[in-house]
Protein backbone atom coordinates (compact mmCIF):
# COMPACT_ATOMS: atom_id res chain seq x y z
CA UNK A 1 0.00 0.00 0.00
CA UNK A 2 1.25 3.37 -0.66
CA UNK A 3 0.57 7.19 1.09
CA UNK A 4 -2.86 8.21 0.32
CA UNK A 5 -2.43 11.42 1.18
CA UNK A 6 -3.79 12.56 -2.54
CA UNK A 7 -7.31 11.74 -1.24
CA UNK A 8 -6.96 14.41 1.03
CA UNK A 9 -6.35 18.23 1.32
CA UNK A 10 -3.30 18.57 4.14
CA UNK A 11 -1.51 21.31 4.62
CA UNK A 12 1.77 20.02 3.46
CA UNK A 13 3.99 21.87 6.18
CA UNK A 14 2.34 19.89 8.60
CA UNK A 15 2.69 16.67 9.67
CA UNK A 16 -0.34 15.24 11.24
CA UNK A 17 0.68 12.36 13.38
CA UNK A 18 -3.20 12.45 15.28
CA UNK A 19 -6.06 10.25 13.85
CA UNK A 20 -6.77 9.20 17.47
CA UNK A 21 -7.95 12.59 18.18
CA UNK A 22 -9.78 13.26 15.03
CA UNK A 23 -9.03 11.96 11.23
CA UNK A 24 -8.60 14.67 8.22
CA UNK A 25 -11.98 14.39 5.89
CA UNK A 26 -11.22 12.72 2.74
CA UNK A 27 -12.02 14.67 -0.10
CA UNK A 28 -14.72 12.23 -1.70
CA UNK A 29 -16.55 12.17 2.08
CA UNK A 30 -16.36 16.88 1.76
CA UNK A 31 -17.97 16.70 -1.50
CA UNK A 32 -21.05 13.86 -0.63
CA UNK A 33 -21.77 16.04 2.72
CA UNK A 34 -21.67 19.44 0.08
CA UNK A 35 -24.58 17.53 -2.32
CA UNK A 36 -25.92 16.29 1.08
CA UNK A 37 -26.65 20.28 1.96
CA UNK A 38 -27.63 21.47 -1.09
CA UNK A 39 -30.21 18.52 -1.84
CA UNK A 40 -32.36 20.71 0.55
CA UNK A 41 -32.18 23.49 -1.62
CA UNK A 42 -35.28 21.08 -3.88
CA UNK A 43 -36.72 19.00 -0.99
CA UNK A 44 -39.39 17.81 -3.59
CA UNK A 45 -36.45 15.52 -4.91
CA UNK A 46 -36.25 13.96 -1.66
CA UNK A 47 -38.60 10.59 -1.24
CA UNK A 48 -40.28 8.70 1.68
CA UNK A 49 -37.53 5.70 -0.07
CA UNK A 50 -34.69 8.38 0.72
CA UNK A 51 -35.54 7.97 4.61
CA UNK A 52 -34.60 3.95 4.15
CA UNK A 53 -31.88 3.54 1.43
CA UNK A 54 -29.11 4.99 2.43
CA UNK A 55 -29.49 4.01 6.21
CA UNK A 56 -29.43 0.70 5.22
CA UNK A 57 -26.28 0.66 2.87
CA UNK A 58 -24.69 2.51 5.81
CA UNK A 59 -25.69 -0.64 8.18
CA UNK A 60 -24.51 -3.07 5.44
CA UNK A 61 -21.28 -1.11 4.70
CA UNK A 62 -20.72 -1.31 8.57
CA UNK A 63 -21.52 -5.07 9.01
CA UNK A 64 -19.13 -6.10 6.01
CA UNK A 65 -16.45 -4.40 8.11
CA UNK A 66 -17.00 -6.28 11.45
CA UNK A 67 -18.63 -9.16 9.94
CA UNK A 68 -22.13 -8.37 10.64
CA UNK A 69 -25.67 -8.47 9.46
CA UNK A 70 -27.19 -5.34 8.43
CA UNK A 71 -29.74 -5.86 10.79
CA UNK A 72 -27.34 -5.85 13.52
CA UNK A 73 -26.49 -2.30 12.92
CA UNK A 74 -27.77 0.50 14.86
CA UNK A 75 -27.13 4.53 13.80
CA UNK A 76 -26.46 6.85 16.46
CA UNK A 77 -24.99 10.05 17.31
CA UNK A 78 -22.22 8.91 19.88
CA UNK A 79 -20.97 6.36 21.99
CA UNK A 80 -22.28 7.25 24.95
CA UNK A 81 -25.35 7.07 23.38
CA UNK A 82 -24.86 3.13 21.97
CA UNK A 83 -23.55 2.42 25.92
CA UNK A 84 -26.24 3.92 27.39
CA UNK A 85 -28.54 1.92 25.25
CA UNK A 86 -26.65 -1.74 26.29
CA UNK A 87 -26.76 -0.13 30.21
CA UNK A 88 -30.90 0.13 29.73
CA UNK A 89 -31.00 -3.57 28.35
CA UNK A 90 -28.63 -5.87 30.23
CA UNK A 91 -29.80 -8.02 32.66
CA UNK A 92 -28.33 -7.18 35.98
CA UNK A 93 -29.37 -10.59 37.39
CA UNK A 94 -26.51 -12.28 35.61
CA UNK A 95 -23.77 -11.10 37.81
CA UNK A 96 -23.03 -8.53 40.85
CA UNK A 97 -19.73 -7.06 38.98
CA UNK A 98 -18.36 -4.95 35.91
CA UNK A 99 -14.90 -5.33 34.78
CA UNK A 100 -13.43 -2.17 32.74
CA UNK A 101 -9.63 -1.42 32.25
CA UNK A 102 -8.05 1.55 33.97
CA UNK A 103 -7.86 4.65 32.57
CA UNK A 104 -10.62 4.00 30.25
CA UNK A 105 -11.93 6.35 27.76
CA UNK A 106 -14.99 8.27 30.16
CA UNK A 107 -17.81 7.28 27.87
CA UNK A 108 -16.70 3.77 28.63
CA UNK A 109 -16.67 4.27 32.31
CA UNK A 110 -19.88 6.55 33.45
CA UNK A 111 -22.68 4.54 32.03
CA UNK A 112 -20.96 1.46 34.21
CA UNK A 113 -20.34 3.99 37.14
CA UNK A 114 -24.09 5.30 36.56
CA UNK A 115 -25.21 1.59 36.73
CA UNK A 116 -23.41 -0.24 39.33
CA UNK A 117 -25.08 3.01 41.66
CA UNK A 118 -28.83 1.48 40.46
CA UNK A 119 -28.20 -2.07 40.15
CA UNK A 120 -25.98 -2.55 43.71
CA UNK A 121 -23.19 -4.34 41.79
CA UNK A 122 -19.47 -3.37 42.23
CA UNK A 123 -17.81 -1.98 39.32
CA UNK A 124 -14.04 -3.47 39.32
CA UNK A 125 -11.09 -1.29 37.76
CA UNK A 126 -8.33 -3.24 36.23
CA UNK A 127 -5.07 -0.88 36.25
CA UNK A 128 -2.11 -1.41 34.20
CA UNK A 129 0.68 -2.71 35.79
CA UNK A 130 3.36 -0.23 37.63
CA UNK A 131 6.23 -1.56 35.89
CA UNK A 132 6.99 -0.97 31.78
CA UNK A 133 8.13 -4.78 31.11
CA UNK A 134 5.34 -6.59 29.28
CA UNK A 135 3.44 -4.41 30.69
CA UNK A 136 0.46 -4.63 27.87
CA UNK A 137 0.81 -8.93 28.23
CA UNK A 138 0.15 -8.71 32.13
CA UNK A 139 -2.01 -6.24 31.52
CA UNK A 140 -4.32 -8.94 29.77
CA UNK A 141 -3.40 -11.35 32.34
CA UNK A 142 -5.20 -9.46 34.91
CA UNK A 143 -8.01 -8.96 33.17
CA UNK A 144 -8.39 -12.54 32.54
CA UNK A 145 -7.61 -13.64 35.97
CA UNK A 146 -10.55 -11.53 37.00
CA UNK A 147 -13.63 -12.64 35.50
CA UNK A 148 -15.26 -15.29 37.38
CA UNK A 149 -18.92 -16.48 38.16
CA UNK A 150 -19.33 -13.36 39.35
CA UNK A 151 -19.45 -11.26 36.15
CA UNK A 152 -21.96 -9.46 34.79
CA UNK A 153 -19.78 -7.40 31.90
CA UNK A 154 -16.55 -7.05 30.60
CA UNK A 155 -16.61 -3.50 28.48
CA UNK A 156 -12.89 -2.46 26.90
CA UNK A 157 -11.62 -0.95 23.57
CA UNK A 158 -9.60 -2.99 21.42
CA UNK A 159 -6.52 -0.97 22.27
CA UNK A 160 -6.37 1.28 25.37
CA UNK A 161 -7.21 4.98 24.18
CA UNK A 162 -4.13 6.34 25.23
CA UNK A 163 -1.50 4.15 24.55
CA UNK A 164 -3.05 1.68 21.85
CA UNK A 165 -2.40 -1.22 24.34
CA UNK A 166 -3.97 -4.14 22.57
CA UNK A 167 -6.15 -6.39 24.19
CA UNK A 168 -6.93 -9.84 23.67
CA UNK A 169 -10.81 -9.78 23.07
CA UNK A 170 -10.82 -13.53 21.58
CA UNK A 171 -9.52 -14.53 25.01
CA UNK A 172 -11.66 -12.22 26.70
CA UNK A 173 -14.77 -12.84 25.21
CA UNK A 174 -14.04 -16.63 24.97
CA UNK A 175 -13.75 -16.47 29.24
CA UNK A 176 -17.29 -13.74 29.56
CA UNK A 177 -18.77 -16.32 26.98
CA UNK A 178 -17.88 -19.05 29.49
CA UNK A 179 -19.64 -17.27 32.57
CA UNK A 180 -22.54 -15.94 30.63
CA UNK A 181 -21.44 -12.59 31.08
CA UNK A 182 -21.83 -9.61 28.64
CA UNK A 183 -19.33 -8.36 26.53
CA UNK A 184 -19.04 -4.25 25.17
CA UNK A 185 -16.51 -3.39 22.82
CA UNK A 186 -15.80 0.30 22.51
CA UNK A 187 -14.26 0.34 19.02
CA UNK A 188 -13.39 3.91 18.70
CA UNK A 189 -9.86 3.77 18.57
CA UNK A 190 -9.91 0.74 16.33
CA UNK A 191 -12.64 -0.15 13.73
CA UNK A 192 -11.29 1.08 10.69
CA UNK A 193 -7.46 0.55 10.85
CA UNK A 194 -7.33 -2.53 12.99
CA UNK A 195 -8.89 -5.62 11.62
CA UNK A 196 -12.09 -6.86 13.67
CA UNK A 197 -14.35 -10.15 13.67
CA UNK A 198 -17.67 -9.19 15.58
CA UNK A 199 -18.67 -13.13 15.29
CA UNK A 200 -15.12 -14.50 16.45
CA UNK A 201 -14.82 -12.20 19.47
CA UNK A 202 -18.36 -13.09 20.97
CA UNK A 203 -19.29 -9.50 21.49
CA UNK A 204 -22.48 -8.25 22.50
CA UNK A 205 -22.57 -4.86 21.83
CA UNK A 206 -19.67 -2.92 19.63
CA UNK A 207 -19.91 0.59 19.36
CA UNK A 208 -17.86 3.11 17.61
CA UNK A 209 -17.90 6.64 16.43
CA UNK A 210 -17.11 7.87 13.24
CA UNK A 211 -14.91 10.54 12.93
CA UNK A 212 -11.99 9.08 13.79
CA UNK A 213 -10.29 5.67 11.74
CA UNK A 214 -13.52 5.41 9.87
CA UNK A 215 -13.21 8.76 7.90
CA UNK A 216 -16.36 10.12 8.87
CA UNK A 217 -18.04 12.96 10.58
CA UNK A 218 -18.62 14.03 13.80
CA UNK A 219 -21.64 13.16 15.73
CA UNK A 220 -22.21 9.70 13.39
CA UNK A 221 -21.48 6.38 15.43
CA UNK A 222 -22.55 2.95 14.65
CA UNK A 223 -23.37 0.22 16.82
CA UNK A 224 -23.58 -3.55 16.75
CA UNK A 225 -25.87 -5.33 18.82
CA UNK A 226 -26.18 -9.13 18.70
CA UNK A 227 -29.23 -11.27 19.30
CA UNK A 228 -29.27 -11.22 23.48
CA UNK A 229 -30.07 -7.55 23.19
CA UNK A 230 -32.05 -7.03 19.87
CA UNK A 231 -35.24 -7.57 21.25
CA UNK A 232 -34.53 -4.24 24.08
CA UNK A 233 -36.02 -1.00 25.05
CA UNK A 234 -34.40 1.82 22.91
CA UNK A 235 -34.13 5.25 24.55
CA UNK A 236 -36.07 6.92 22.54
CA UNK A 237 -39.77 6.11 20.52
CA UNK A 238 -38.85 7.33 16.73
CA UNK A 239 -41.56 6.58 14.54
CA UNK A 240 -39.15 5.63 11.90
CA UNK A 241 -38.36 2.46 13.97
CA UNK A 242 -41.36 0.88 14.23
CA UNK A 243 -42.58 -1.24 11.84
CA UNK A 244 -44.37 -0.28 8.58
CA UNK A 245 -43.05 3.46 8.79
CA UNK A 246 -41.69 2.78 5.22
CA UNK A 247 -45.78 3.80 4.46
CA UNK A 248 -45.89 7.61 5.15
CA UNK A 249 -49.62 7.60 4.74
CA UNK A 250 -50.27 5.17 7.10
CA UNK A 251 -48.15 6.44 10.58
CA UNK A 252 -51.00 7.21 12.51
CA UNK A 253 -51.90 3.72 12.41
CA UNK A 254 -49.76 3.75 15.20
CA UNK A 255 -47.63 0.14 15.57
CA UNK A 256 -46.35 -1.07 18.99
CA UNK A 257 -43.60 -3.35 16.87
CA UNK A 258 -40.38 -2.29 15.86
CA UNK A 259 -38.57 -2.62 13.05
CA UNK A 260 -36.37 -5.88 12.83
CA UNK A 261 -33.03 -6.20 14.79
CA UNK A 262 -30.92 -3.80 16.36
CA UNK A 263 -33.27 -1.02 14.08
CA UNK A 264 -34.89 -0.40 17.20
CA UNK A 265 -31.72 2.05 18.90
CA UNK A 266 -31.81 4.21 15.99
CA UNK A 267 -31.42 8.05 16.93
CA UNK A 268 -34.37 10.22 15.66
CA UNK A 269 -33.61 11.81 12.48
CA UNK A 270 -31.21 8.70 11.68
CA UNK A 271 -31.91 9.64 7.99
CA UNK A 272 -29.86 12.58 7.91
CA UNK A 273 -29.25 13.72 4.51
CA UNK A 274 -25.84 15.28 5.13
CA UNK A 275 -24.10 12.98 7.53
CA UNK A 276 -25.16 9.80 6.60
CA UNK A 277 -23.70 9.96 2.92
CA UNK A 278 -20.45 11.27 4.10
CA UNK A 279 -20.11 8.18 6.34
CA UNK A 280 -21.01 5.76 3.53
CA UNK A 281 -18.52 7.45 1.09
CA UNK A 282 -15.90 7.03 4.60
CA UNK A 283 -16.76 3.23 4.67
CA UNK A 284 -16.38 2.47 1.04
CA UNK A 285 -13.40 4.26 1.06
CA UNK A 286 -11.73 2.23 4.67
CA UNK A 287 -13.38 -1.01 2.67
CA UNK A 288 -11.23 -0.71 -0.19
CA UNK A 289 -8.20 0.31 1.90
CA UNK A 290 -9.00 -2.69 3.95
CA UNK A 291 -8.16 -2.22 7.49
CA UNK A 292 -5.51 -5.47 7.45
CA UNK A 293 -3.62 -2.90 5.03
CA UNK A 294 -4.22 0.09 6.72
CA UNK A 295 -1.85 -1.62 10.18
CA UNK A 296 0.76 -2.88 7.73
CA UNK A 297 1.40 0.51 6.26
CA UNK A 298 1.06 2.28 9.61
CA UNK A 299 3.41 -0.55 10.53
CA UNK A 300 5.70 -0.07 7.87
CA UNK A 301 6.21 3.63 8.23
CA UNK A 302 7.31 4.04 11.87
CA UNK A 303 9.57 0.90 11.86
CA UNK A 304 12.58 2.87 12.35
CA UNK A 305 11.04 5.25 14.93
CA UNK A 306 10.57 2.50 17.17
CA UNK A 307 13.78 0.80 16.19
CA UNK A 308 15.55 4.21 17.37
CA UNK A 309 13.85 5.63 20.39
CA UNK A 310 14.68 3.27 23.04
CA UNK A 311 18.41 4.20 22.02
CA UNK A 312 17.43 7.51 23.57
CA UNK A 313 15.30 6.00 26.70
CA UNK A 314 11.97 6.23 25.26
CA UNK A 315 9.60 3.37 26.31
CA UNK A 316 7.45 2.05 23.54
CA UNK A 317 5.12 -1.42 23.97
CA UNK A 318 6.05 -4.70 22.81
CA UNK A 319 4.67 -4.66 19.15
CA UNK A 320 2.93 -7.98 20.33
CA UNK A 321 0.81 -5.79 22.38
CA UNK A 322 -0.08 -2.82 20.75
CA UNK A 323 -0.98 -0.96 17.40
CA UNK A 324 0.13 0.25 14.93
CA UNK A 325 -1.89 2.51 14.03
CA UNK A 326 -2.30 3.97 17.53
CA UNK A 327 0.92 3.64 20.20
CA UNK A 328 2.00 5.63 23.48
CA UNK A 329 5.91 6.17 23.87
CA UNK A 330 7.17 7.71 27.12
CA UNK A 331 9.68 9.88 27.97
CA UNK A 332 13.05 9.56 29.56
CA UNK A 333 12.94 11.47 32.78
CA UNK A 334 14.99 13.94 32.15
CA UNK A 335 12.51 15.69 29.27
CA UNK A 336 10.04 18.53 30.12
CA UNK A 337 6.69 17.69 28.81
CA UNK A 338 6.44 21.73 28.31
CA UNK A 339 9.91 21.74 26.20
CA UNK A 340 9.01 18.75 23.70
CA UNK A 341 5.29 20.41 23.40
CA UNK A 342 7.37 23.62 22.30
CA UNK A 343 9.63 21.78 19.78
CA UNK A 344 6.74 19.78 18.20
CA UNK A 345 5.07 22.95 17.71
CA UNK A 346 8.22 24.80 16.01
CA UNK A 347 8.26 21.96 13.70
CA UNK A 348 4.20 21.52 12.97
CA UNK A 349 4.17 17.84 13.97
CA UNK A 350 0.62 16.81 15.69
CA UNK A 351 0.16 14.34 18.30
CA UNK A 352 -1.55 14.10 21.80
CA UNK A 353 -0.74 13.73 25.55
CA UNK A 354 -3.14 10.98 26.68
CA UNK A 355 -2.21 10.18 30.34
CA UNK A 356 1.43 9.27 31.00
CA UNK A 357 1.87 8.77 27.16
CA UNK A 358 2.74 10.59 24.30
CA UNK A 359 0.52 9.16 21.62
CA UNK A 360 1.17 8.85 18.10
CA UNK A 361 -1.62 7.51 15.85
CA UNK A 362 -0.35 7.39 12.00
CA UNK A 363 -2.64 6.90 8.88
CA UNK A 364 -2.50 5.99 5.32
CA UNK A 365 -1.80 9.96 4.78
CA UNK A 366 1.00 9.89 6.48
CA UNK A 367 4.58 9.19 4.81
CA UNK A 368 8.17 8.83 6.06
CA UNK A 369 8.81 12.35 6.21
CA UNK A 370 5.82 12.75 8.61
CA UNK A 371 7.19 10.30 10.68
CA UNK A 372 11.36 11.66 9.90
CA UNK A 373 9.99 14.71 11.17
CA UNK A 374 9.02 13.30 14.87
CA UNK A 375 11.86 11.09 15.30
CA UNK A 376 14.50 14.43 14.54
CA UNK A 377 12.41 16.15 17.18
CA UNK A 378 12.78 13.40 19.58
CA UNK A 379 16.28 13.00 19.11
CA UNK A 380 17.12 16.76 19.77
CA UNK A 381 15.63 16.70 22.68
CA UNK A 382 16.34 13.68 24.58
CA UNK A 383 20.46 14.59 23.48
CA UNK A 384 19.91 18.47 24.42
CA UNK A 385 19.14 17.68 27.75
CA UNK A 386 21.21 15.11 29.30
Amino acid sequence: MNCQKHLFSLDESHHYLNCAYMSPMLTSVEENGIKGIRRKQNPWDITPEHFFTDSNTLRSLFGELINAQQQDIALMPAVSYGLATVAKNIDPAKGREIIIAGDQFPSNVYAWKRFCQEHDCQLNIIDPPTTLNQRGQQWNKHLLNAINEDTLMVALGNVHWTDGTLFDLNSIGQKVQNHDGYFVIDGTQSVGALPIDIQQIQADALICAGYKWLMGPYAMTLGYFGERLQNGIPLEEGWITRKNSEDFSRLIDYEDDYQPGAQRFDMGERSNFVLVPMMIEALKQILRWDPKNIQEYCKSITTDLVQELPKYDYKIENPDWRGHHLFGIRLPEHIALDELNHKLEEHNIHLSVRGSAVRIAPNVYNDEQDVTALLEVLKDVATNNT
